[in-house]
């Protein structure tokens, strides 16, 4: 195969140089230890620390939004689970706790932040309705007492 120019040549070799750089990646040959990696997907969820600073601050700023938004009163109580989503730049999916009226509640919320913009906006904040693993986040055991024939009493301990 003859080359019309040193172009071509070019071409070719930078072709083949990428390809086997492509291959030597592929092997595993320049990737780190798993150990030392973070490994996440754009678009996926990975847990995050639920008692950090910034988690505690995006909770806060969900409540603060929610109350101007819906002209409520809730009280922030602290974050119950805390997920990561990298899109452009990373939504926050938070379940968190909630003083409304003097009783605690759960809800889920998610923040959109683009920290270069300068951005954080309240993308989603809904109260999630009693169930058993809500109830479990709150530490509530849920029971049934029977006492004699007749008379049974819901449990409900904190």
């Amino acid at each position: 195969m003859k080359f019309k120019s040193n172009n071509n040549k070019n071409t070719l070799y930078f072709s083949l140089f990428l390809a086997v750089v492509a291959v030597i990646c592929e092997v595993g040959i320049c990737r780190e230890p798993p150990d030392q990696t973070i490994t996440m997907k754009l678009g996926g969820l990975r847990n995050t620390a639920q008692n950090s600073g910034e988690i505690e601050s995006m909770g806060r700023f969900a409540v603060q939004q929610h109350n101007q938004n819906q002209n409520t009163l809730l009280e922030f109580a602290r974050i119950v689970k805390a997920k990561e989503q990298v899109v452009s730049g990373k939504m926050y999916h938070l379940t968190l706790e909630a003083i409304d009226g003097g009783k605690n509640k759960i809800y889920e919320a998610k923040v959109w932040v683009k920290p270069w913009m300068n951005f954080k906006q309240l993308q989603e904040f809904k109260e999630v309705h009693d169930n058993p693993i809500m109830s479990s986040y709150l530490g509530i055991k849920h029971g049934v007492m029977q006492l004699g024939t007749d008379v049974m009493i819901l449990v409900l301990t904190l």
